[in-house]
């Protein structure tokens, strides 16, 4: 679960300073035409532009983790204890290489994955970090450390 959610940190890390100034990009809504402001006030405009937006990714987030579960995880009845985990599946791996950059040893394997755990961790940290701060002055990310103006 934990690189589940260090890779969600990282996606969250990139997004979040993608869409704010001086790069301010967004692909599901037109922020050069709006002053909306911090990147946490963002899913507000998501939710005004597409308002199933949420569901149709709960559905898609659902169904990746039933297969996900279904991959790595025993049949009740087949296993000894409870979330006993499959004899073949390392946790993470979920068979989704369309780059192709997943090693075939198996050392060089664990130690990509422990560097993707340790970069995940370090992300979430940084995520936590850029929403308080922008909750406590309501400033985006850049504005706070001078790189862009506030608008």
């Amino acid at each position: 679960a934990e690189t589940m959610h260090g890779r969600v940190a990282m996606l969250a890390a990139i997004g979040m300073l993608v869409t704010e100034e001086p790069i301010e990009y967004h692909p599901l809504f037109e922020a050069y035409n709006k002053d909306i402001g911090p990147a946490i006030r963002h899913l507000d405009e998501v939710r005004a532009t597409s308002p199933f937006f949420f569901e149709v990714l709960g559905l898609i987030i659902g169904s990746l983790e039933l297969q996900r579960a279904l991959v790595g995880f025993k049949a009740p009845g087949d296993n000894d204890k409870f979330q006993d985990l499959n004899d073949d599946y390392f946790p993470g791996d979920v068979g989704f290489d369309p780059l192709g950059l997943k090693p075939d040893n198996a050392d060089e394997f664990f130690e990509m994955s422990t560097k993707e755990l340790q970069h995940g961790r370090l992300a979430m940290l940084g995520v936590a970090g850029m929403v308080a701060q922008e909750l406590v002055n309501g400033k985006e990310i850049f504005v706070n450390m001078g790189v862009a103006v506030d608008r």
